[in-house]
């Protein structure tokens, strides 16, 4: 970690359960709900909490040596980006399991106990969450999410469903030997995605990917990346947002079907997603929607496609799980279609 300063914490466990990596880009304003909330977990686990600052502008590193000696503080030169700091953190850590929390996020008291139980309880170690709750109003967002045939996340209202498609990496539990042998985020997809790949990839290999029952986090919802809340206007996103959106669920829909009928599906969905990028430039009078969502997103995936292939063939080796297992977690209607009909037409700023 050449481009990284380590600061270690005052005892650190040598062999803690549980190792709490938190990514921070100018989370001053975030860190103290989230530190403490891990802090006050109820139980008697051996915990250590590992932040990773992504070349912070703001006050984070103060704040945290100052505040917060208990902590591992890995404190990057450059930014790297999400999939980065992650990977950094988990191959940092001693933990025999890993919690990946946002900073944007806060666990309720017993959701490291809750955490530990449900992955104790596995017939074979998986990836786990926890409800999700919204940050201002309470109300549950997901128990997890199943996915539609393009990949776009549906959230699971089902209290009684514990299996799911993906979890969200706002708060990803995994045991570290299984990371590592999911190979962690893939560093390509850059950020957005990374744990519908990661959850993809885990199933594929015959890996649960479940949400527990109880306990839960309260998430500031876009918080940290921009966009990805619905308003009072309606849905609000950022270009960058939504360039990555489109081009990282592409992706991994091409790497992680196990069909080749992924041919005619993404021959579909790529007419689809230039229908829709045409529409939505037209309407919105604005040609950045198409030159630096939709269009930059496609000569990507075509630059890309050889590579994208190769990465495929090689999951695809490894597959243990069959189709109908791994596709019984889809919701078949489109998701973009429900949320058109809710909401009406993005806006993209």
């Amino acid at each position: 970690m050449g481009l990284v300063e380590q600061y270690s914490a005052l005892n650190r466990p040598e062999h803690p359960v549980c190792s709490v990596c938190i990514a921070n880009y100018n989370g001053a304003a975030l860190l103290d709900d989230c530190l403490m909330s891990v802090l006050a977990q109820h139980g008697d686990i051996s915990i250590e909490i590992i932040v990773h600052d992504d070349a912070s502008t703001d006050d984070s590193i103060a704040l945290l040596r100052e505040q917060y000696p208990q902590i591992e503080l890995l404190a990057s030169r450059e930014n790297v980006g999400f999939c980065v700091s992650n990977n950094r953190m988990v191959a940092y850590a001693r933990g025999e399991f890993v919690l990946l929390l946002n900073n944007d996020a806060v666990l309720y008291p017993d959701a490291l106990v809750t955490l530990l139980d449900a992955a104790q309880s596995l017939l074979l170690p998986g990836i786990l969450s926890l409800p999700q709750y919204d940050w201002e109003t309470g109300a549950l967002v997901d128990r997890g999410c199943l996915l539609d045939p393009f990949y776009n996340p549906v959230p699971n209202l089902d209290p009684e469903r514990r299996d799911v498609a993906m979890v969200i990496g706002a708060c990803l539990w995994v045991a570290r030997d299984v990371w590592n042998e999911l190979g962690g985020f893939p560093e390509w997809l850059e950020s957005i995605g990374e744990d519908m790949y990661l959850c993809c990839v885990a199933r594929l290999r015959g890996r649960p990917v479940q949400v527990t029952k109880a306990s839960g986090y309260r998430h500031r919802q876009g918080v940290s990346f921009g966009g990805n809340r619905a308003t009072a206007q309606g849905l609000q996103t950022t270009f960058r947002r939504r360039y990555l959106s489109e081009r990282n669920k592409t992706e991994v829909m091409l790497v992680c079907t196990p069909t080749m009928l992924i041919i005619p599906l993404l021959a579909l969905h790529l007419v689809l997603l230039v229908a829709e990028g045409i529409i939505l430039t037209a309407v919105r009078r604005d040609a950045r929607i198409w030159r630096e969502v939709y269009g930059k997103a496609g000569m990507q995936l075509v630059r890309g496609f050889s590579k994208l292939w190769a990465m495929r063939r090689q999951e695809q080796r490894q597959r243990v799980a069959s189709l109908r297992g791994f596709l019984r977690n889809f919701a078949w209607a489109h998701r973009k279609l429900g949320l058109l009909r809710r909401y009406g037409i993005p806006r993209i700023r």
